[in-house]
């Protein structure tokens, strides 16, 4: 994992999956995205690539469908499923999950004449149709719970309001009336400890009869009950002890019946996560006008007009690669700045990239093969921690690449030689590229030295040989 990370990093392919995640719509489908590897196995990653191409074809006929709203409920699910009673915030996401799989579904219902290999993944989704619109009736948001709920919450909350208006009414002729206004501080009629009170001038406050609910900050004011709503005010308490207790029964209620569907709904889940991903790599290819390569697992490239993805269009300059068919070994070489790390990096990239079912930016019937490796020494490899200079660092590299370099390899070198007497870095050179060759890698490397140049032009080109290109 650690040589995985290493080579991705050098190939950029972690900018690319960056770029991916953007296109997801919840987190678990980034990390997912974030965690991308590349198979070698050429089934696999034809699988996948077959997945991202008919994502491509279904965006392009019928635009794309909404994952807006998914989210992990996994963990309330379980707990649910273990007698616990959730809380409005978790049943609401649940809702929202089971909404996300139910327009999925009906998208792909919409469309359903056009066959693809994403309909495994379609027809493993699960609508819950009665769940989701129990919860969204019950629950208008994290701090309200809906009239609509039960006939007993609406009847018990219809019996608050009515006695809410009677002490209103009781407490509005008290404040109106000339005896009692004099004593008033204002006349309004206000709540203390959910009980309906009058704020009462202080020195007045023995001329109330009533229940002293609370007092100002000055002082000045004490907010009385008077004895004429108590029995009122009380019987309001009762009713909202019976709305809290009904509200709890109808929370347990759509918490059973989450639980009862917690698995159902956590597979339609992973699906729905699962062609997340699938379209984001489908958004993705759009933004990088990609192609599906074919792919291969006999060591064949054959990159057409590719391009580095992650450089301006307006910029990138598109380069033809071919390794495999005819040599083995791709030595490029030329001036500095001339492109010649971008051609070895657009290579690996682009191979990772097909091996995960990336489609690639380069031309229609390009050819990639999977690998079991991509092995690359490219940039500063220079160690302070290890107090290494620069060309002992890549040294260090090629010899690790060379351990780990077998038949199923590709292996990318730049600037092979460099940073040593230029004679004694050719030779160095020809020797790692012989060696390598020996073990059936496939090698793609820059250079700068006439003397491997001329290697390259002698060896054969046919046979398994060695392929010199000039940029």
């Amino acid at each position: 994992m650690k040589l995985f990370e290493k080579n991705a990093k050098a190939l950029e392919f972690d900018k690319v999956l960056e770029k991916l995640a953007e296109f997801t719509s919840c987190e678990d489908a980034r990390e997912n995205a974030l965690n991308l590897r590349p198979e070698s196995s050429l089934a696999m990653a034809q699988a996948l690539l077959n997945q991202t191409a008919d994502a491509h074809m279904l965006l392009a006929r019928f635009g794309g469908p909404s994952f807006g709203g998914l989210k992990n409920v996994n963990n309330a699910l379980s707990r649910a499923n273990a007698g616990s009673v959730l809380n409005t915030r978790e049943l609401l996401d649940i809702a929202g999950v089971l909404r996300v799989i139910r327009t999925l579904s009906q998208w792909r219902e919409s469309n359903a004449g056009v066959h693809s290999v994403l309909d495994p993944l379609f027809n493993a989704l699960a609508p819950n149709k009665y769940l989701e619109t129990a919860i969204f009736n019950a629950i208008v948001s994290e701090d309200e719970i809906s009239d609509n709920a039960s006939p007993a919450l609406a009847d018990i909350r219809r019996k608050i309001r009515v006695q809410e208006s009677k002490v209103r009414e009781q407490l509005e002729k008290f404040t109106r009336s000339q005896t009692n206004s004099k004593f008033l501080q204002e006349n309004i009629i206000t709540q203390r400890n959910g009980r309906y009170v009058v704020p009462v001038k202080n020195e007045y406050r023995s001329e109330i009869a009533g229940l002293v609910h609370d007092t100002s900050s000055s002082g000045a004011t004490v907010f009385i009950e008077p004895m004429a709503v108590v029995e009122a005010n009380n019987e309001i308490r009762v009713l909202q002890a019976k709305e809290r207790e009904e509200i709890e029964r109808i929370l347990y209620e759509l918490s059973v019946q989450a639980g009862d569907f917690a698995q159902s709904i956590k597979n339609s889940y992973e699906c729905a996560l699962e062609l997340n991903l699938i379209f984001a790599k489908a958004q993705y290819a759009y933004k990088i006008k990609a192609m599906p390569p074919i792919l291969n697992d006999s060591g064949i490239i054959n990159l057409r007009a590719a391009r580095h993805p992650l450089i301006d269009p307006k910029k990138v300059v598109p380069v033809d690669i071919m390794l495999g068919k005819d040599f083995d070994t791709l030595v490029i070489t030329g001036p500095n700045t001339g492109g010649k790390t971008v051609s070895i990096k657009t290579l690996g990239l682009l191979s990772m990239m097909a091996m995960c079912g990336l489609m690639i930016p380069a031309g229609n019937r390009s050819e990639i093969s999977v690998f079991d490796e991509i092995l690359s020494d490219i940039g500063d490899e220079q160690s302070i921690e290890q107090s290494l200079s620069t060309f002992s660092a890549h040294m260090t590299n090629i010899i690790n690449i060379m351990n780990a370099a077998d038949s199923g390899s590709l292996v990318l070198i730049d600037e092979l030689g460099a940073g040593t007497d230029p004679i004694e870095g050719a030779a160095l050179a020809m020797a790692v590229l012989e060696a390598l060759h020996d073990k059936g890698a496939k090698i793609a490397a820059t250079t700068h030295y006439a003397e491997l140049k001329a290697y390259a032009l002698e060896t054969p080109r046919v046979e398994n040989g060695c392929c010199e290109f000039d940029v």
